[in-house]
């Protein structure tokens, strides 16, 4: 996956909006899985994966027609935005980013 800027995080937290609660981490986690695929695809062809784009979490997160963004006072919106940085976070730890702190 490319490197990850805040548009990022709030198109896919756009898409787990829209899912039931219960559905919110699996729907990440196919997101950073579509856009690790996608990435590992332009490295290899030099071109944008047909289904889920640049390689980004945006495109693979507008590639499923993400809602419009809610507003900050909306739990479900703030439920969204929370797991999308767990994942992200998660994600880094795994990869060995942060160290030791």
């Amino acid at each position: 996956m490319r490197p990850v800027m805040i548009g990022d995080v709030l198109a896919a937290a756009r898409v787990l909006r829209a899912q039931p609660p219960a559905a919110r981490d699996a729907a990440i986690a196919t997101l950073i899985a579509e856009a690790d695929l996608a990435d590992r695809w332009r490295g290899h062809t030099g071109r944008a994966h047909p289904r889920f784009g640049n390689g980004s979490l945006m495109a693979a997160a507008l590639a499923r027609g993400p809602g419009a963004e809610p507003f900050l006072s909306d739990p479900e919106w703030l439920d969204a935005l929370g797991r999308v940085i767990v994942a992200l976070r998660t994600r880094a730890e795994a990869a060995g980013v942060f160290g030791e702190q």
